[in-house]
């Protein structure tokens, strides 16, 4: 998990998977089912940080931004998933939604704990610090906030 440990809960092989889908994208590896024009990324990139600020669904994420460009996980609902989006410009960072289903802390017995994964975080990729790169939503905030048990 590396880096994604204690930045998202448990061990969300789809989000590890992000980093590789976004080297291939940089070398032009990456075979996508949805290239957003330069003026969908701009607006994308201009409003995620804002729109980000309050819990979203995944059918949330559709429903404002398309068709992802990339699916890393199950279309099942029960599961949780990457989406990824990008622009022409392979120079540009992929946008991530890191969106999640399991238990809630303290209440193991309800699994999935939705109907749909939710949206924990945004990651605008790029060469900067890692942890700097992720918009949290209030769902991704508590679930940082929670003590590992």
């Amino acid at each position: 998990m590396g880096a994604f440990d204690g930045v998202l809960p448990g061990k969300d092989a789809k989000a590890v998977a992000s980093v590789y889908a976004e080297f291939a994208h940089r070398r032009g590896w990456l075979e996508s089912d949805r290239v957003l024009t330069g003026s969908e990324y701009d607006a994308l990139r201009g409003k995620v940080g804002h729109w980000a600020g309050r819990d979203r669904l995944w059918s949330d994420v559709v429903a404002e931004f398309g068709p992802p460009s990339v699916m890393l996980g199950s279309t099942n609902p029960w599961y949780e998933k990457t989406l990824g989006y990008l622009g022409e410009d392979a120079d540009e960072p992929v946008v991530f939604f890191h969106l999640w289903n399991g238990a809630d802390p303290g209440d193991e017995s309800r699994w999935p704990a939705h109907d749909e994964p939710v949206l924990l975080a945004v990651r605008c990729g790029g060469d900067g610090p890692f942890a700097e790169a992720f918009v949290f939503t209030p769902s991704g905030r508590r679930w940082r906030d929670t003590p590992a048990t």
